[in-house]
């Protein structure tokens, strides 16, 4: 999963621009790319589900792989901000820690697009793991890969 979202961050940068005016709804352009290029590669044997339901809440996507003799579940959520992160990234964290409690997945990732006007790629490009702390307060042992776009 890491090399496959590492090759999504380069065609986010090779790309946002020619297919994200083509959207008039500008937050659902990065969504409905990632959930393209996702398919093309899960297509291999792996599936995602749209807009799962976990509890009252639903998980942007969630991709599950059949290796024997268990079934892998990773948790991706994806936000949009238009400014200032801060506050988009803790409340991230916190659903996709959620997600991953109620389905029992062991690997997260919360994708950040970054739309705040005048930032460069080099600044809206990266990739960190963060430590998620759920809603009891106790850090959980889990971390969450942060992928900016």
């Amino acid at each position: 999963m890491q090399v496959l979202l590492k090759d999504w961050q380069q065609f986010w940068c090779e790309n946002s621009e020619i297919w994200g005016a083509r959207f008039d709804y500008r937050e659902a352009g990065p969504q409905l790319l990632m959930q393209a290029f996702l398919q093309r590669v899960i297509n291999g044997g792996g599936r995602i589900d749209r807009e799962y339901g976990l509890g009252r809440r639903q998980t942007d996507l969630l991709i599950t792989y059949p290796i024997h003799p268990v079934r892998q579940w990773i948790v991706i959520e994806l936000k949009v901000a238009k400014r200032g992160l801060a506050q988009v990234l803790m409340d991230g964290l916190k659903q996709t820690r959620d997600y991953m409690d109620q389905c029992g997945a062991d690997e997260g990732h919360l994708i950040l697009f970054d739309l705040t006007p005048g930032r460069s790629w080099e600044e809206r490009i990266y990739s960190r793991e963060e430590e998620s702390v759920p809603a009891n307060g106790h850090l959980t042992g889990h971390s969450i890969t942060v992928w900016g776009c």
